[in-house]
């Protein structure tokens, strides 16, 4: 199982709560996308969602 290092996704004022918000907003787009296109895949929404945060292809904007 992968495991994704908070601090990683974390970068400057970032809640917990932000981030839980965001990955699932993600994922629940991944899935759409993969429903729209017919994609079967083994591998699940939730965990290619936390990649992307990980990987620094998403941020999370907070108001200050």
């Amino acid at each position: 199982m992968k495991r994704a290092s908070l601090d990683d996704m974390l970068t400057g004022k970032e809640s917990r709560y932000a981030l839980v918000i965001g990955v699932a907003k993600r994922a629940r787009e991944i899935a759409d996308e993969f429903k729209e296109e017919g994609v079967i895949t083994d591998e699940k929404p939730v965990l290619l969602a936390i990649d992307d945060f990980k990987n620094h292809k998403y941020n999370i904007l907070e108001e200050d």
